[in-house]
């Protein structure tokens, strides 16, 4: 049975809101449950030119954000829905207590905007193949650095 545009985007909607709460509470293997779990499954990281590929590969990723920054919080800002894919604009929180980039950690605060692209298949609407994200690396790292004048993003969490 075919479901409308308008069902799909309820079941990403459902799906990705699952997801987020899921990533705040550190829940992995609630994360994991949101995503297909075989090889069509990845996760890009686009500032990074790096693409985690298939369900261990979105493991991985996850393993990286987690010792890098692992007590980040995500708000979103901003949502966005068509049938396939969506859209959050979110803000990312947390404290710099692991290797990321090569920078040590210092325990210093981060605080950034990030654009997630989460896709689905036409086939499975409730869960996710992929999610590519977008950042200004070179902020994220100097905020790591410590560097005085680092930018903290334009403050789309306060808008």
């Amino acid at each position: 049975m075919a479901i409308s545009d308008g069902q799909r985007i309820e079941l990403q909607r459902r799906t990705i809101a699952e997801h987020i709460d899921a990533e705040n509470s550190h829940d992995w293997p609630r994360v994991y449950g949101t995503f297909v779990q075989d090889e069509h499954a990845f996760y890009d990281v686009v500032p990074l030119s790096t693409r985690y590929e298939g369900f261990q590969g979105v493991q991985d990723f996850y393993q990286v954000l987690e010792t890098a920054v692992p007590d980040f919080r995500i708000t979103v800002n901003a949502e966005y829905d068509t049938p396939g894919s969506s859209v959050r604009e979110v803000t990312i929180s947390g404290t710099h207590r692991g290797d990321y980039c090569g920078i040590p950690p210092a325990g210093r605060p981060v605080l950034f905007e990030l654009a997630a692209f989460y896709l689905f298949h036409a086939d499975a609407p409730e869960k996710l193949f992929a999610e590519r994200i977008y950042f200004d690396n070179e902020t994220v790292l100097r905020q790591m650095r410590g560097e005085e004048n680092a930018p903290t993003g334009i403050g789309l969490a306060s808008a």
